[in-house]
């Protein structure tokens, strides 16, 4: 097994809230593509269908709940938004952002 990289470092003055949901949705997106190379592998292998379908749908409803998880922490903390935006603008972009990819 390959030797974890240590986690990049949160951007300073950040706070604490947010650089703890950064690092869980890290750690939820490591798991999704531990999923896919599953997945990848039970391809090359040859399995049927039925499970590496199981295995997808299971990835994607992993990765879905990870886009939502972001979208709640950037509504709940302006430090996941961008620099410089007030409340109204940051909300204004959620909610083209959410419109367009939900």
């Amino acid at each position: 097994m390959p030797a974890r990289k240590p986690a990049a470092p949160s951007p300073v003055g950040e706070q604490p809230v947010v650089a703890d949901a950064r690092r869980e949705l890290v750690l939820r997106l490591k798991r999704v593509e531990g999923q896919l190379r599953a997945v990848q592998r039970m391809i090359e292998e040859g399995h049927d269908c039925d499970p590496i379908a199981q295995q997808l749908a299971a990835a994607r409803k992993a990765l879905d709940k990870a886009f939502f998880e972001l979208m709640a922490c950037a509504i709940e903390h302006p430090g996941f938004s961008e620099a410089g935006e007030d409340d109204a603008q940051r909300v204004q972009r959620l909610t083209r952002t959410l419109a367009r990819l939900a």
